[in-house]
């Protein structure tokens, strides 16, 4: 079940110390818009949300959505912390010495490698780029997990794949943290801009990602959220039960 972190980056770094000084597997993932629409329509999708040992409320609509229900589907927090929030504070975990990334294309995966490197400088960083995931791909980045034998790992295939890959693998990866990044990997490596910060205070990043990346995200910015509303209204109805 997942830890209700009550803070920011402090809780979840005193959480991944404890986890790196344990040595089993956990994982840790975020909950944006997306997300909750899939653990509303995928039963496999909610039982890897439900069975995380930390879950991260990643976006101003689930925190608003959060806040007007106190509910939502699968473990959220009732504050905000991205990906990109704490991956900055990596080097106050304690015991961390091996990191692993996974995702992205060459070049952005060896530039978030070398971020982490500046951010950690005792641990030792490897990548394994993600552009092209397949089924031989996947093989082979469980295998080089086994060879690394990492402490962390920052998986950033994109949702829903990164979470379809923990469903399929987790049994079979060696003990780690596991991470689902997102695209944190490539903001990480400078080659995805992040939202300037005043348009995150305003709850407005939806519209810097639609303004960068228009193919990319509109139908979840656009689309998905009627999804998302229509799922809720029929879960709510299902809830009372039939009229007599």
């Amino acid at each position: 079940m997942s830890t209700p972190l009550r803070c920011g980056s402090p809780s979840l770094v005193a959480e991944l110390s404890s986890f790196v000084a344990e040595g089993s597997t956990r994982t840790v993932l975020g909950h944006n818009l997306h997300s909750v629409t899939l653990t509303l329509s995928d039963d496999g999708f909610r039982r890897l949300y439900e069975d995380s040992d930390v879950v991260l409320l990643d976006g101003a609509p689930v925190l608003w959505l959060w806040g007007r229900t106190g509910n939502a589907e699968g473990p959220v927090m009732d504050y905000r912390l991205g990906s990109t929030d704490w991956l900055p504070a990596l080097d106050q975990v304690r015991g961390l010495e091996r990191i692993a990334v996974i995702g992205a294309g060459p070049e952005a995966n060896a530039g978030a490698v070398a971020r982490l490197r500046d951010i950690v400088p005792d641990a030792c960083v490897s990548g394994f780029p993600g552009e092209g995931w397949g089924p031989a791909l996947e093989e082979a980045a469980v295998a080089w997990l086994h060879r690394e034998q990492p402490q962390l790992v920052l998986l950033g295939l994109g949702m829903p794949l990164q979470e379809e890959v923990l469903q399929r693998r987790l049994g079979d990866l060696p003990p780690a943290v596991y991470c689902a990044v997102g695209g944190a990997i490539e903001q990480l490596a400078g080659v995805q801009k992040l939202a300037p910060r005043w348009l995150g205070r305003m709850g407005l990043e939806w519209a810097w990602r639609l303004l960068l990346h228009p193919r990319r995200v509109a139908y979840r910015v656009l689309g998905e959220p009627w999804v998302l509303l229509w799922l809720l209204a029929a879960r709510r109805l299902k809830e009372r039960g039939p009229v007599r």
